[in-house]
């Protein structure tokens, strides 16, 4: 080995682990809510898009907000770190936008989406889950609980 690849070797870092402690139920959290809210929009997209498109549509938004999000808790590193805080913070204000528009204007929702009412039909866990994890994210950082493996 030679003098630059030892530099190399030695300025890489491997990237901070995100699913230690709290960040595994997290990822089991959000892998829960990616399965149910991308199998209930294929579901309804597949069957009855001209019911509700506008609800289908979006049940398929938050389900793929949260793969990525479960994506980056995985993968790890600090560039995950920051994707993931900011995808939770989109989750966050689609979450409290679609809460407030079901709540204002119902008829705008024939049928009811992943972040209708904040998320009472899944047990409000689509509003807790990304004030959850935006903390743990935040704090992993801080206190460098996000441990290198």
């Amino acid at each position: 080995m030679t003098s630059g690849e030892a530099e190399v070797a030695v300025t890489e870092e491997k990237p901070t682990r995100l699913i230690s402690g709290p960040g595994i139920l997290l990822v089991w959290l959000y892998g829960v809510m990616v399965v149910g809210a991308v199998s209930r929009s294929v579901y309804q997209i597949a069957t009855e898009f001209d019911r509700a498109p506008l609800a289908y549509s979006l049940s398929a938004v938050a389900g793929l907000v949260y793969g990525f999000i479960t994506y980056s808790l995985v993968r790890g590193g600090e560039t995950a770190r920051k994707a993931a805080l900011v995808c939770c913070g989109v989750e966050l204000a689609g979450v409290l936008t679609v809460g407030t528009w079901t709540l204002v204007e119902p008829s705008a929702f024939p049928d009811s989406t992943v972040w209708s009412d904040f998320g009472m039909g899944y047990v409000f866990i689509p509003v807790i889950l990304p004030l959850s994890a935006m903390y743990w994210l935040r704090k992993a950082a801080r206190q460098g609980d996000a441990v290198t493996p």
